[in-house]
């Protein structure tokens, strides 16, 4: 019997962490809403909406530079899903597949796992010397937002 390469390439670990962030979030309404009238129920649960959708922005644009960045490799992404967010996302090589072991409500954790990871390899491919530095070019590459977001 041959041997099976398991290693995977930068461009399967970068798809399926595409299929992972293109997930449908699984919120239920329920878990905010008690009946048609709770006007603050539905207030959280479109907070959290909301906050979610942008973490889904957030994670394409960090995925999209790495897939531009040539001298990101897959070993650099496979290390950042061990120290990024407590570890909680896996590659499983075999289904090339991301699974995401909860913390506390899965449909606000995922996405940000996510990004989590993303800004995890895209800082320690930054050559910037600082810390400073590395902020201040990612402000300028990904706007104010996902900097103070991911990169602080």
């Amino acid at each position: 019997m041959e041997p099976t390469n398991t290693t995977p390439t930068k461009q399967e670990v970068l798809d399926a962490l595409l299929i992972h962030i293109n997930q449908r979030t699984g919120m239920d309404a329920r878990n905010y809403i008690s009946d048609w009238r709770d006007t603050e129920g539905r207030k959280a649960f479109a907070a959290e909406y909301r906050e979610i959708l942008r973490e889904g922005r957030d994670a394409r644009t960090l995925l999209g530079a790495i897939y531009r960045s040539p001298s990101v490799t897959v070993e650099d992404i496979l290390a950042a899903t061990k120290r990024a967010f407590s570890g909680r996302l896996t590659y499983h090589p075999e289904t090339k597949r991301f699974s995401y072991c909860v913390g506390q409500y899965w449909p606000t954790e995922y996405r940000a796992a996510a990004c989590a990871v993303l800004a995890s390899v895209l800082w320690n491919w930054s050559e910037r010397p600082t810390s400073d530095d590395k902020r201040t070019y990612f402000r300028r590459e990904f706007g104010r937002g996902i900097q103070s977001r991911w990169f602080n």
